[in-house]
Parts: C-alpha cells; structure tokens; sequence
C-alpha cells in the first residue's frame, strides 16, 4: 500500500524552546518507550475480563500483526478493543485503567518526549487507544489536560462495552487530524509531537512538528519526576505482560498452579518449626534477621508482634520464624480462609471497645499478631498505623516484613481474597524476608512510658519503616480502596460496589 508523500519533521532532539503554549503528543511510542500498546490491552482482559480472556488476545496476537501491517493499522487495533472490551462492564475497565494500568505506564515513560511535553501549558494527548483506557494516566500522572481517543461504544441498557468504536472509528491519520482541529480551532498547537507516518496528519497542522525516532536504548523516566506517585495499584501480574512474557506466563500458569497446591498443603498440617525448612525443600526462599523472642512462660501474657503488611500470609510466615504457633486479628478475610488458616486467625469487628476486648483475651492465652496498617502495601511505603494496639500491651516487638514475588501479586482489590496465598506461591521462587527488633523500651509505651496511643503508633512505624527504607505516610485502608476499587474497603461495601 503506498503513502502519499509527507512533511519532513525534526527529530525531537532538536526541540530546544524553554516553553511553549500548546501541545498535541501521540502516545505509544511517542510519550511511552514502547512503540506497541498489546501489553496495555493484554493487562485490560486479563484484569478486567479474566485469564482465558487474556489468553484468546494473546493467541490472536499474528491476526492482529497481520492486520496491522497489510491491512491497517485501525483494523488491528479493532481486533485488540474487541478482544479485550466485548462484553466488560466499563465499570471494570475503568477500575484496571485506574487501579491497575498506570504502574506499567508509569515505568514505559519516555524521558526526552516527557520534558518537551511538560513545558507546554495546555496539554493534549492524541491517541489511537480508547480514551477510557488512558486518561487516568495522562491526567494524574503526566499532567494532561485532554485525551482525544478512540471512544468505546456502550450497551446502554446493560452498560458493557460491545466491543466495537464510535464514530469516526479507531483514532488514525487524519482522524487524529480531525480530533486536533476540532479541540483547537483556529488557534493550531505550538508543538505536534508523533513517532510515525501516521501521525504527520495531525503534526502538520502544529507550528512545529518533532518526530520522536525508535531508540532502543531510549531512558524511561524516573517515576519520581511524575505528577503523582505510585502507592497503590491493583492487579495480579508483575511483569507487564508483552507478548513473550505473556506467552511465559501462561506456559507456567497450570504447573505453578500445582505448585501452590503442594506448597499450601504439604505444609499445612505440619509445625511451624519444621515448615522453615520444607518451605527451602518447594522453592520458597525465607530469610529471619533479628533474634526472635522465646515463647511467654506459663501465667505471664504474651508478646505483640506488630508488623507491616504486605500480603495476607505475613502472620503465618512470623509463626514459622518464630517455630510455634501465634495468633492473629484480621478484617475482611473469608470464614473458609480462616478455617484453613494453619495459625489461629481471629476476625475483627471494627468496633473498637469489642475489638480491644478481644485483643486482650488473646494476649493473655500467648503471643499475638497484628498489622495495624489495615491493608496491604505493594510499594515501598507504609500506611498510618492504627493505635488501638498500643493501648493493649506494653510487651510491643515490632516485626518488619517484606516479600518478593516475580510473576504474580499475592494481594488483591478487585479480585478473590481466597486465592492470594495461591498466587503467591505460584510464583517461582518467591521470597519472604522476616526482621524481628527489639522489644519497644518501656519509656516509649503506654502504660508504664504515659505515652499516648499516637505516640506509640507513630513510634513504631517510624522505627518498621527506617529498617526497611519505607516512605511513613498518613493513608489509609480506606484512601487505597476507593482508589483503586470505588468503595471504603468493609466486606459490605466491596460485595456492593461488584454488583
């Protein structure tokens, strides 16, 4: 198919002005590293639709090269919105775009395309991809003003996506044209800036027009020099999922998911002294730093082992470094979970004299575990520290805790609860990594110290995130699920908001 002959552009490089008025930037390719937007759609079906969904984008991968190549390149995105949108709720695919997207898009940002891009005082991404897929991103994370996209046509009775596009159709050429024009009127943008022949279209009715050339060796951005950090996100894959690694992820899936199955109940009926050492025989890596403290004697209350929380499996795993038996308080988790928990877990109630109550009367039968964030952090931050637990016990031990997982997150928003501890042991060779401190001196405690709960609170924080190089922060258990799953995280409102 031949090309009508086009503008000559600079290559971005050139762009030397300290500021500009305007901007219209493609997106793949041009803001992003990465040329291709597969990955992005493959963690839309996967996380908004399920595996299977995932797995029929990824063996349709050849039609859609094809497509794109010979054809053309809005067949081929066709085929990826219809793959990975027909028949989703676009509650859902707003949720991933939300919760789960902007991580992967966040560590694909092109550095030089980036800073051009952040001179300009009114901002405009011009973008093959649907618009509800990446406006979260564009607008929270690069500063964007306006996305102009392809746009997802809705079943307005039963409020899921078709699978097909609006009109004009998939956001090419000069449909992209057509969109600046229409964005801008007669006052054109000072920059265009595109990564390939069809995007001269639009760049050509820009002052200046800079094409950003493939660069194998182009740096991505800091995260930290975004407009928003990363603290929460969603999702059940680490790696972004391009097509070999996709394609690596499905070849392990059945026999990981065996795997966990053995390493859960293999060890399940087993003490926790000898756990520590089956766990190295099926993969699983545990590192105890610290010196644990001995069982409580006869008569005398136990310890409080608080920790921060980074997957559901966090008092289980102090329970083998510890080699015996401890209990735990937790919210939100199933009664099946908990009856398959191999360590006592008590559920909360969120009432604070009840739950206190309760703390208590466990404390004086043996050792106890709690995670006083609420909820779990993937990232290297940690949540405000409830202070209920500083007013039970001045026999504090802090524990920190990290994790290390290669292929599947162990934690969910979105998803079954129930499954966690299964996609965590799926993966490879996972890693747990235990720091047991010192007991929390008694001038820093409540009883015998006169601190306040805060105090306490805030101390041992402090004390968890030093240790681990963590960010202390004052979110919380309700700041992360309303960003990243539209309710306030209560069993209630998460059965609610998936009606």
């Amino acid at each position: 198919m031949s090309h009508k002959p086009s503008r000559k552009f600079p290559p971005i490089t050139e762009c030397n002005g300290s500021a500009y008025g305007s901007i219209a930037a493609d997106l793949d390719g041009t803001l992003l590293v990465s040329r291709s937007s597969f990955p992005y759609f493959m963690l839309v079906a996967v996380e908004a639709g399920g595996l299977l969904r995932g797995l029929a984008l990824l063996l349709s991968l050849p039609i859609v090269i094809i497509a794109y190549l010979f054809i053309s390149e809005a067949i081929g995105i066709q085929i990826l919105i219809f793959i990975s949108f027909s028949g989703l709720k676009i509650r859902d695919i707003e949720l991933a775009s939300r919760a789960v997207l902007p991580r992967f898009y966040a560590a694909d940002v092109r550095k030089e395309s980036y800073e051009v891009f952040d001179k300009c005082e009114r901002k405009v991404v011009v973008t093959a991809n649907p618009t509800l897929m990446v406006e979260p991103f564009v607008k929270d994370f690069l500063g964007g003003d306006k996305v102009l996209g392809t746009e997802i046509e809705v079943n307005p009775r039963t409020k899921r996506a078709t699978g097909f596009v609006k009109r004009p159709g998939v956001l090419v050429g000069k449909w992209k044209k057509l969109a600046v024009l229409k964005e801008f009127g007669e006052d054109a943008p000072d920059l265009g800036i595109g990564d390939r022949q069809t995007d001269h279209d639009f760049m050509s009715i820009c002052k200046e027009g800079y094409m950003v050339l493939p660069n194998k060796s182009a740096k991505p951005l800091p995260r930290d020099r975004l407009k928003s950090r990363i603290i929460f996100h969603d999702g059940r894959l680490v790696q972004r999922p391009d097509p070999l690694n996709a394609l690596v992820t499905y070849i392990w899936l059945p026999f990981g998911f065996i795997l966990s199955i053995i390493r859960v109940y293999f060890n399940l009926p087993l003490p926790e002294r000898i756990v520590r050492y089956t766990y190295e025989m099926l993969g699983i890596h545990l590192v105890i730093r610290g010196n644990p403290p001995p069982a409580p004697s006869s008569g005398s209350p136990g310890n409080l082992y608080v920790c921060n929380h980074r997957t559901p499996l966090d008092p289980i795993v102090i329970a083998i470094a510890l080699g015996r038996k401890v209990s735990c308080v937790t919210y939100s988790v199933s009664k099946l979970s908990r009856f398959l928990s191999p360590i006592p877990a008590i559920a909360l109630t969120r009432d604070r004299a009840a739950d206190a109550a309760r703390i208590s009367e466990l404390l004086q039968k043996g050792d106890l575990v709690v995670c006083p964030e609420g909820t779990t952090c993937r990232e290297n931050f940690l949540l405000r520290f409830s202070a209920l637990f500083a007013e039970m016990s001045d026999r504090i031990v802090p524990v920190a805790v990290n994790c290390k997982q290669n292929m599947f997150y162990g934690t969910t928003v979105r998803g079954v609860k129930f499954w966690d501890p299964y996609f965590f042991f799926m993966n490879p060779r996972p890693t747990y990594e235990v720091t047991f401190l010192d007991r929390l001196p008694e001038e820093m405690t409540c009883k015998a110290g006169g601190k306040s709960a805060i105090e306490v609170a805030n101390y041992v924080q402090k004390v968890l995130g030093d240790v681990l190089g963590f960010e202390c922060t004052g979110l919380t258990r309700k700041d992360k699920y309303m960003l990243l799953g539209g309710n306030d995280g209560k069993v209630e409102s998460m059965y609610n908001s998936k009606k």
